[in-house]
């Protein structure tokens, strides 16, 4: 009889703002792995319109519901995270094929800077495809309404900042 190996995985991504696509791929992603981690980065290069300390609350609000799902904000190279979390297989979302090109040299350097780190590439429900935390922030910039779009408590800090 073989052992089952157990599977942490990691689902990286600035997450400004966590959107129902990403929720799309977490929860799938969950009832394949044994243990799926949000990680949360600082981005410092991005203008993000939200601090990390709101982003992984973000996430953590929207996954509540997940046992097996964790959040944690990082900040420096994605690999020294995935060695200090001990995981080998990223989750990456794709929606284009300019997302595939993008992440497709992505993973080759993480394959040279950690061998043993795989990809695992997921694609969104149709509704969601279309969708990008850039296109909800300029749809919310200007007003609209992007209720369906993000989670509630995602929806309802968009809309404070606008009214700021």
């Amino acid at each position: 009889m073989s052992k089952q190996k157990l599977s942490r995985v990691i689902y990286p991504g600035t997450f400004d703002p966590l959107t129902n696509g990403h929720l799309d791929i977490v929860n799938r992603a969950a009832g394949m792995f044994d243990e799926v981690i949000i990680a949360v980065a600082a981005s410092p290069s991005k203008n993000t319109m939200f601090t990390l300390a709101e982003r992984v609350f973000f996430a953590e609000q929207a996954t509540q519901h997940l046992t097996n799902v964790s959040v944690q904000g990082f900040s420096g190279l994605l690999v020294d995270f995935a060695k200090q979390v001990s995981a080998n297989v990223l989750i990456r979302g794709l929606r284009t094929t300019m997302d595939f090109e993008y992440e497709f040299g992505l993973t080759n350097m993480y394959r040279r800077l950690m061998p043993e780190l795989e990809s695992v590439f997921l694609t969104p429900a149709d509704e969601f495809a279309f969708l990008s935390s850039t296109i909800v922030r300029e749809v919310a910039i200007h007003g609209g309404d992007v209720d369906t779009f993000v989670p509630q408590v995602v929806a309802e800090s968009l809309r404070k900042k606008r009214n700021i």
